[in-house]
C-alpha cells in the first residue's frame, strides 16, 4: 500500500483548511514512506523558513515511524547520538510537535508535517486532520526511549 499524490493533497488541503481555522498561516508537507516528498504548500502569509521545518518534520515522522514528539526523549536522554543520527539522511531529524506518522491498516505511509503555529497548534493540525481522513494515531513507545520519559 502506498500513500497517493491524491490522499496527499487530501491530507494538505484539510490541513490548510484547518489552519485557517485557527487563524494560522501554515506550511504543510506529506511525504512517502521512504521519506521523498510528495506535496508541500506554504499558506499565504506563512514565515518563509516554515516549509523547510514542514519538510523536516514530515521526514522525521515517516522513517523514524513514530511521530516527532515521541523522539523528544530518546533525543533527551541521548543528545549527542540524536544530533549524529540527524546528519544521516536527506533531511535532519527532529524532535518536536508537528510531524505524525501516517499509518493506515497498521502500515507506514507516509509522513505529515505542519510549521507556522505553536507547536501544540501543529501538532493538534496533524491530529485533526490524519484522525478526520481515518488515518491511524496510534504509535508504540519508541524503543529508544527511557521507559521513565
Amino acid at each position: 500500500m502506498k500513500l497517493t499524490l491524491a490522499e496527499a493533497d487530501e491530507i494538505v488541503a484539510a490541513s490548510q483548511k484547518a489552519g485557517s481555522v485557527l487563524g494560522k498561516a501554515l506550511s504543510i508537507a506529506v511525504v512517502d514512506a521512504g521519506g521523498f516528498l510528495l506535496v508541500v504548500k506554504r499558506s499565504d502569509g506563512a514565515r518563509p523558513l516554515t516549509p523547510n521545518i514542514a519538510i523536516a518534520k514530515a521526514y522525521s515522522a515517516a522513517v523514524m515511524e513514530r511521530p516527532t514528539k515521541m523522539l523528544k526523549p530518546w533525543a533527551e536522554s541521548n543528545p549527542g547520538f540524536f544530533a549524529q543520527l540527524s546528519t544521516m539522511g536527506a533531511q535532519p531529524i527532529v524532535a518536536t510537535e508537528g510531524g505524525v506518522t501516517v499509518k493506515r491498516d497498521g502500515e507506514i505511509l507516509g509522513g505529515l508535517g505542519i510549521s507556522g503555529g505553536t507547536g501544540d497548534e501543529d501538532q493538534q493540525v496533524c491530529d485533526e486532520v490524519l484522525g478526520s481522513l481515518g488515518y491511524q494515531l496510534e504509535f508504540q513507545a519508541w524503543g529508544g526511549a527511557p521507559k521513565n520519559g
